[in-house]
């Protein structure tokens, strides 16, 4: 017993250096556990960075390929989109992944800061006005404390920022004058306006135009975020400005109609349009016809025409060219047969097949991918067949051939169309009776086939006369919004709702097509319209609009 006190100081201190290195190794392991967080999340970030990148060139290369050789298949749009919308989500979950990386560097020095590479940006465009902001230099020197400095250069990082939309009211003050002589009254007449007795300016009228149909931002969504800025704007206060405008539009919608109309060779096609009905939503259908003569080299700017209708009876494209005759591009819609008939006046129209929409048809029977993903999702797939590749290969070669001589006159089009396009397109009908002979008539290979064969006039139409395109690509363009917009606005209210549409969409559509922006085109037109002489209304024409700010801002 009396040797313990002896003993038990050594017991402390080792128990004290015992417990000193468990701390020790908890650190140890802590900190290597920071480091093991840090690596991760640095790698996390490198890979998403990878994964981002991997997408960024899968884009660009689908995108070249579009450009120098055309689509290279009917998913080709929708490709494109989904690689898009890959490379958004990828680019910023490897921010959000780079922060988190940065936060678990601060907590140790072991290891080094990984710098992902960003997406590459242009230089901001020279026309935007810059502000200078800057920032006062040392009054001393930082090294040795000394206040004779010298100015030697300056560096300038540019940051892109925006101005909140700012709204204003304009008051038109006309001031009275009385005479002291007669006690006449004088004033300045009041100035013209869009709209009689109009609360509006034409720069908003033409916001809220291109917001509905060029941006598909129905009223009602407008109106609310309008309110949220200070303005509040009722759904029926925008819809009556919209209603007046598509009137007061009407004079230049008929002057595209007769350009269009005047045209040798037409595209035609259409698209479906919920219309609200009692209870219910009825299909509606608008109606496009293009004119572009792009293709040939042809000098007529080129422009669309919109109608709408509450069904599909052939009465309507009937109806719509009942003066015209020359050469329709559209699909094998049977309502339009009444316009090829040989006793139809003024004359026949003569019809020019759509190869890339019975290339489609081969297509949809060749995609080996789009049948295993169906397998894949557990979905009943369509048969694949070779012979049906063979086919879009054979049609490939062909659509090889015209995006060579886009662009060339149309006697040079029919040259190079007799000299190489013409064998080919007799290689593919012997080919097609050969192969329909061997499949049964309920073949899904023999149906498409016989689409063609039925057809086959039409189809080889193009190769005599150079104006012909080898598509409808140009009025399926022009339907493009159309149906990017029924997911947003979801139904047209009315038959009349429609065929305001139809007024608006050509307008909004055929500016596109001439390389005008649409809101700024609509925001002159609508300040000078009331007063412009109506026997020089050709000259607000989107392919003849000059902007009547553009000599103020020369001068």
């Amino acid at each position: 017993m009396d040797a313990m006190p002896e003993a038990l100081p050594d017991d402390v201190e080792a128990l004290k250096a015992a417990l000193a290195a468990m701390r020790a190794r908890a650190d140890l392991a802590e900190a290597e556990l920071a480091v093991a967080q840090a690596e991760a999340a640095e790698a996390k970030a490198q890979v998403l960075d990878s994964q981002a990148l991997i997408a960024h060139l899968k884009l660009q290369i689908a995108k070249l390929r579009r450009e120098r050789f055309g689509a290279s298949s009917e998913r080709t749009d929708r490709l494109l989109d989904q690689l898009e919308l890959q490379l958004e989500e990828l680019e910023a979950s490897a921010s959000e992944d780079e922060l988190a990386a940065e936060i678990a560097v601060a907590k140790t020095t072991k290891v080094a800061l990984f710098e992902r590479k960003r997406p590459s940006r242009k230089p901001f465009p020279e026309h935007l006005p810059r502000e200078r902001v800057v920032i006062e230099g040392p009054c001393a020197c930082a090294a040795c404390g000394g206040t004779r400095l010298a100015k030697l250069g300056e560096d300038i990082t540019e940051t892109l920022e925006i101005v909140p939309r700012q709204w204003k009211v304009i008051q038109h003050v006309r001031e009275k004058f009385t005479c002291r002589d007669c006690e006449t009254i004088s004033q300045a007449p009041a100035p013209f306006h869009v709209i009689a007795r109009g609360w509006a300016g034409p720069s908003l009228l033409a916001m809220i135009l291109f917001e509905k149909f060029g941006q598909h931002q129905p009223l009602n969504r407008q109106a609310e975020r309008y309110a949220k800025e200070g303005v509040p704007l009722s759904l029926s206060t925008l819809a009556d400005q919209v209603g007046a405008c598509a009137a007061v539009l009407m004079p230049l919608f008929q002057r595209i109609e007769a350009h269009v109309l005047a045209a040798e060779r037409l595209h035609g096609d259409d698209t479906t349009v919920p219309v609200l009905a009692k209870g219910k939503t009825d299909t509606g259908r608008l109606w496009v016809y293009v004119r572009d003569d792009k293709p040939f080299a042809g000098p007529a700017p080129p422009a669309a025409i919109f109608y709408y209708s509450r069904d599909r009876r052939g009465a309507h494209p009937i109806g719509h060219l009942a003066t015209w005759s020359g050469v329709l591009q559209a699909d094998a819609y049977g309502g339009y047969g009444e316009l090829y008939a040989p006793g139809r006046q003024p004359a026949p129209v003569r019809e020019a097949g759509c190869w890339a929409h019975s290339r489609r048809k081969f297509f949809e029977l060749a995609d080996v991918e789009a049948a295993a993903h169906s397998k894949a999702r557990g979905q009943t797939s369509k048969a694949v067949y070779p012979l049906a590749l063979e086919a879009v290969l054979r049609i490939d070669a062909i659509f090889a051939i015209e995006r060579e001589i886009l662009g060339l006159s149309p006697a040079e089009r029919k040259e190079v169309r007799q000299a190489r396009s013409s064998p080919l397109v007799a290689e593919l009908e012997a080919w097609l009776h050969e192969t329909r002979d061997k499949l049964t008539r309920s073949h899904d290979l023999a149906k498409a086939i016989h689409y063609m064969l039925r057809r086959w006039p039409s189809f080889v139409r193009f190769l005599d006369d150079g104006r012909i395109c080898l598509s409808n690509n140009a009025a399926e363009r022009a339907l493009r919004g159309i149906a990017l917009g029924r997911k947003s606005w979801l139904f047209c209210g009315s038959d009349r709702g429609g065929q305001r549409a139809a007024i608006l969409y050509s307008l909004i559509v055929t500016a596109k097509m001439n390389d005008v922006d649409p809101q700024a085109w609509l925001a002159d037109v609508l300040a000078r319209i009331a007063e412009h002489p109506a026997q020089q209304i050709d000259e607000l024409l989107p392919w003849n609009w000059r902007s009547s700010a553009a000599p103020a801002r020369a001068a």
